[in-house]
């Protein structure tokens, strides 16, 4: 080496260690960032971490002043900022020392958006909601802006959310694909009526129960759930040694041995010989067929007839989704499996494989809870080469491998979501110095087995949210439950008609408001592809509560009954201009019973604001319910097409009662 080069590595070096190179400190929250959204006519609370006793400046391109705070000795500073009415875009700049700007900031209104899967169901992928292409290239809205949290679960608060796409991002065919439907579809009709920037925090996740979504210290006031607070308090600091993935791992491995089309390792059922084979009409979930309350491994199978010119080369079997796992096979030869109840199921056909003539389609289903089964569209499943096509919907046998009832239960999931006060801890506890306008739900499902206990879960969550954001009663809108499942012949009890009574008398709570939707949910999709209008339903209780515009936002509402000989009249409000149904026809959807408790459809007309039911069959009628089950024929709207919610004029009790 030089004498000169070596010169100047040591005055380099030299120069280095004498002045410290400076480099900021501050580090922000995730829900800090370019093209962020902040709370309009608010004192809009910044906060971050920089070093222990250091200044830290703001300023803002809106105004003229300077805000500062000082780190404490955990390097933690918060201070609050006062947001003019909405606009922009917006710069705001952090110092200790060295510079930190956000920049294309708006001001303008902030929703949280949560619940599961049906407001997580995005425009694209698993969800394919109605016209999912034309509305995905049709979103261009940069005054609405998304932020994505990721799933994350925690047994205690945890100080910052984790999220996707780098943060917040403009609204765009981009980013918009993957983010929530309703979510979006609500901005968007917020945006157009009243030209307001629009923040969507989406933090939900599919399958999940409410009080997952409640905190430690509101869930430890109801008995159902102190005792599973403290556990999972207590395993958070002593964590089991053997992991949840080891646990089911081995009881996955049990399942497969126990299957009863796996002998000695060899999956026999995959070419089977259909002795005690029945028949089961595809696609459905096997619950709503023949299999009932089932979990476990069932096999199907199929024979089709490939013609003597059909294309072998590229084909393809497309099997929609299923819940929740397979394993698929052709001839008896394993062509694919995959995890997950929301995943497309393509598998590419060995050209060999196929021969002309008849063949056999054997699928292995694994559920472990819920639904079962191949439950997609009957479009979607299908064999073809590209140019031909072969339908496979319509009768296939299948067998029952094994009931989960008759092995060991599938093991606790110590860091699952489904479990009190995690997902409060990790998706929502971190936004709750972020200032906001309110909040939208859509969540109830996972929890419709304990309809009555959620009578009191779902108000304490709400109230819950509002302590913590301490902002006092915010806005709280929430979708109830659409239709789903089997049309029920005769009236019937129905836990999800129960569940939505329980969000109906959320209600009670101030500044909250309900979108109905028991007229555009499906009978075999547990998500409705239509979210522009749940959307859109949502919006118009907002546009009216929020934002003051004078529009109707609900359906006829139930107000009082009055018996009169052998007919009930139901006095109904909301119900300016008189009442009317949807198909024109005579009201549907009405049950009525006498002292026996017994229901039978009813005849039912309309009388200004007022309907009057009656039955032949019950002579002295003491109750009436109205779209009461699982997926009711119902028709009553209101004029502007908003349909009446479901209810009851008893209070029998029902068949959720005392369910924990």
């Amino acid at each position: 080496m030089s004498t000169n080069r070596l010169i100047t590595i040591l005055l380099f070096a030299s120069l280095l260690f004498a002045s410290p190179i400076i480099q900021a400190k501050i580090s922000l929250p995730s829900v800090f960032g370019n093209n962020m959204v902040l709370q309009q006519k608010t004192n809009a609370a910044i906060w971050g971490k920089a070093d222990a006793g250091k200044a830290v400046k703001v300023t803002v391109s809106w105004n003229k002043i300077n805000y500062g705070a000082i780190a404490d000795a955990n390097g933690n500073w918060k201070l609050k900022i006062a947001t003019p009415g909405y606009g922009g875009p917006y710069t705001i700049s952090i110092s200790d020392g060295e510079l930190l700007v956000l920049k294309n900031v708006l001001i303008g209104d902030v929703w949280i958006c949560s619940g599961q899967s049906n407001m997580e169901m995005p425009l694209a992928g698993w969800g394919k909601i109605l016209n999912s292409e034309k509305e995905i290239a049709a979103a261009n809205y940069s005054n609405i802006r998304l932020l994505q949290a990721e799933h994350v679960t925690s047994n205690f608060p945890l100080p910052d959310a984790k999220v996707a796409n780098g943060g917040w991002q403009e609204c765009s065919p981009k980013y918009i694909a993957g983010f929530s439907s309703t979510a979006y579809f609500f901005a968007r009709e917020v945006y157009e009526k009243t030209k307001i920037p629009i923040g969507l925090i989406h933090t939900s996740w599919g399958g999940t129960v409410a009080e997952a979504w409640t905190s430690a210290e509101s869930l430890k006031k109801m008995a159902d759930f102190s005792a599973a607070v403290d556990q999972i308090q207590k395993v958070g600091k002593n964590p089991s040694p053997i992991s949840y993935e080891d646990k089911l791992r081995n009881w996955v491995k049990i399942t497969t041995d126990k299957d009863s089309g796996n002998q000695s390792g060899t999956m026999n059922w995959a070419l089977p010989v259909l002795d005690n084979w029945k028949g089961m009409t595809l696609p459905t979930l096997w619950e709503e067929a023949a299999l009932k309350d089932f979990d476990g491994v069932v096999w199907f199978t199929k024979k089709i007839n490939i013609p003597k010119n059909w294309k072998t080369n590229g084909a393809k079997l497309n099997l929609g989704t299923i819940d929740d796992n397979d394993i698929t096979f052709i001839n008896g030869v394993k062509i694919g499996e995959t995890t997950g109840y929301n995943v497309e199921r393509t598998y590419p056909i060995p050209a060999n494989l196929l021969k002309v003539g008849e063949n056999i389609i054997t699928v292995r289903v694994f559920d472990s809870g819920g639904g079962g089964g191949l439950y997609g569209n009957a479009n979607d499943l299908n064999l073809t080469n590209g140019m031909e096509k072969i339908l496979l919907a319509g009768e296939w046998n299948y067998k029952v491998g094994l009931n989960f009832k008759n092995i060991e239960k599938k093991p606790y999931e110590e860091n699952g979501p489904n479990r009190p006060t995690v997902l409060y801890n990790a998706m929502i506890y971190p936004y709750q110095q972020f200032s906001i306008k309110g909040a939208i739900w859509y969540q109830g499902e996972s929890n419709a087995d304990r309809a009555y206990q959620y009578r009191v879960l779902f108000p304490t969550m709400i109230k819950d949210w509002r302590q913590k954001w301490g902002q006092g009663d915010f806005p709280f809108y929430f979708v109830q439950l659409a239709n789903y499942m089997q049309v029920d012949q005769t009236p019937s009890a129905s836990a999800w008609a129960e569940l939505r009574e329980a969000q109906q008398k959320a209600l009670a709570l101030p500044n909250t408001g309900m979108a109905t939707i028991i007229d555009i949910g499906e009978a075999k999709d547990i998500h409705p592809k239509n979210k522009q209008e749940v959307g859109r339903r949502l919006a118009l209780i907002a546009l009216a509560k929020t934002y003051g515009q004078k529009i109707n936002y609900s359906g006829p509402i139930y107000q009082s009954n009055k018996i009169e000989g052998k007919q009930i009249v139901l006095t109904f409000g909301n119900s300016q201009n008189g009442l009317k149904t949807a198909d024109g026809a005579e009201p549907t959807g009405f049950a009525i019973a006498g002292a026996d408790k017994k229901f039978y459809w009813a005849k039912a007309s309309i009388k200004g604001n007022q309907i009057i039911v009656s039955s032949d069959q019950v002579a002295n009628p003491v109750a009436v319910r109205y779209a009461w089950g699982n997926n009711p024929v119902c028709n009553l709207i209101s004029n502007d097409g908003l349909p009446a919610s479901p209810f009851r004029t008893d209070s029998w009790q029902g068949i959720t009662f005392g369910n924990k």
